[in-house]
């Protein structure tokens, strides 16, 4: 395809989409609620999501089928939840003593860059933060994941047009979907939102357009001696195999305390975690890493596949959830340490807590900073402790990280499938994306009483202690 061609198919969903959110003017704050409602039953519906997670995993051959069906109704219905009674339409704040009103504005077209492990759950995500700020919405999914991405806006039209809302309202790029018609996306819409690889993230941020990208995840879990072993181990399992891994917030390994490091081992083998000897190790590495680059035949994918193109066939592997391997260092040369999208854990041990979080630094400078760490302990000074001086935006503490990261009806983290990393992981913003990164504010601005300041009362602490 020519560059003037994708330019000329992209303007044309650019008008369509235009026409169709002039209608959005129109809509006050009930209108706007009941199009995100019905935009969002098209997932919802029980028979509508197993049918679009069926087709996700038969398409991209990633993930589980139950999971993708606890995901896509879990992640809409949080999304619903932090939505409700939320101001997108007219006067949102009236900030009398400031003598400032905040009016909600549309951000325009939005331009979503959407991967092939997510392929149901993350476009919904961004249509529902779209719609509900009166913005149209472009998705250009992955070719892998495209077919269900379709069938997700074919579904939505259904419910689009039982409450005569415009179709044009949420497209997606022409089949087969191709980088020239991607990247005449990025240059033609008024915001883009990027989840996925690290590549479309650049492109992104170099488009010329205003964009929010997330950056790449490899998370590590720390488990101290006060960690509550038992529960610790069940919750990176519940998070390492939720969706055989696809998650940029599933765990990649896990640092434990020497004083604990045999007995959380042990926990860890009692959810049917198998730890590879030295020479299964090497057989997996092997396999896993083709050229540097990761195999995307072992990429999640059931633990019975993995060990069979790595030639593994210790029973007590085949059969387990995930496999541990256990490592030393950090960096190209310690492929383990980085993401790996696969049920596999890298399993390290340190001296002692500070020990560990000297470990995860080396991991997060290798890969991941700005992401997230997950802590397992009883002690709030030391998740306080990694706030300060860990370069990530969120500390996740005592929870199955991959559910918690992303928002959970058990935290405050806002719902989303988009992690921002902030200025660590390359980001413009370190918040989790919502609905309020697709709103644009008009403030109108009053006089107030004076709020004047002398020298003095700047600079009298300053002279006092220095000047005098």
């Amino acid at each position: 395809m020519s560059q003037m061609d994708a330019h000329s198919q992209v303007a044309q969903l650019i008008q369509q989409a235009n026409q169709a959110q002039k209608t959005l003017e129109a809509y006050d704050q009930a209108a706007v609620d009941e199009l995100v409602t019905a935009a969002a039953w098209a997932l919802v519906n029980p028979e509508n999501n197993q049918k679009l997670s069926q087709l996700a995993v038969a398409e991209t051959g990633l993930g589980k089928v139950s999971d993708k069906i606890t995901k896509n109704h879990r992640k809409t219905l949080g999304l619903l939840r932090d939505m409700k009674g939320a101001k997108t339409v007219g006067v949102i704040k009236r900030d009398t003593q400031m003598g400032i009103v905040e009016i909600a504005r549309p951000v325009g077209i939005v331009g979503a860059i959407v991967p092939s492990t997510n392929p149901v759950a993350t476009p919904m995500n961004m249509i529902l933060n779209a719609l509900k700020c009166r913005n149209a919405i472009i998705l250009s999914p992955s070719p892998k994941g495209q077919p269900s991405c379709n069938r997700l806006i074919e579904l939505i039209y259904l419910e689009l047009d039982r409450i005569g809302a415009p179709r044009h309202l949420v497209q997606a790029l022409p089949t087969p979907v191709s980088k020239d018609l991607s990247m005449e996306l990025l240059k033609q819409v008024d915001l883009v939102v990027v989840t996925g690889s690290q590549n479309n993230v650049r492109a992104a941020y170099t488009c010329g357009t205003p964009a929010f990208g997330v950056g790449a995840g490899n998370v590590t879990s720390l488990v101290d001696e006060t960690a509550d072993l038992s529960s610790a181990a069940n919750k990176i399992k519940a998070s390492k195999t939720f969706d055989n891994a696809t998650s940029c917030s599933s765990e990649n390994s896990v640092i434990i305390v020497e004083e604990v490091y045999k007995d959380m081992l042990e926990a860890l083998h009692l959810v049917n975690a198998c730890l590879l000897n030295a020479k299964e190790t090497a057989a997996l590495k092997a396999a896993l890493w083709h050229n540097g680059h990761l195999n995307a035949a072992m990429l999640a994918k059931p633990v019975s596949v993995m060990c069979e193109l790595a030639g593994i066939t210790r029973q007590a592997a085949c059969d387990a959830d995930f496999l541990m391997v256990e490592e030393t260092g950090a960096g190209a040369e310690f492929p383990f340490s980085g993401e790996k999208m696969a049920l596999v854990l890298a399993v390290y041990r340190a001296k002692h807590f500070e020990d560990a979080q000297h470990i995860a630094s080396e991991i997060l400078n290798y890969q991941g900073k700005g992401h997230s760490l997950s802590l397992h302990s009883e002690s709030v000074e030391r998740a306080e402790m990694l706030g300060l001086k860990m370069p990530v935006c969120r500390v996740i503490v005592n929870q199955a990280h991959c559910f918690a990261t992303g928002g959970s009806f058990d935290n405050g983290l806002p719902f989303s499938l988009s992690m921002g990393c902030g200025t660590w992981g390359g980001n413009v913003t370190d918040q989790n994306v919502h609905y309020r990164h697709f709103m644009n504010v008009t403030q109108i601005v009053t006089t107030i009483a004076p709020r004047e300041v002398s020298v003095d009362d700047m600079f009298a602490d300053y002279h006092l202690r220095y000047l005098s």
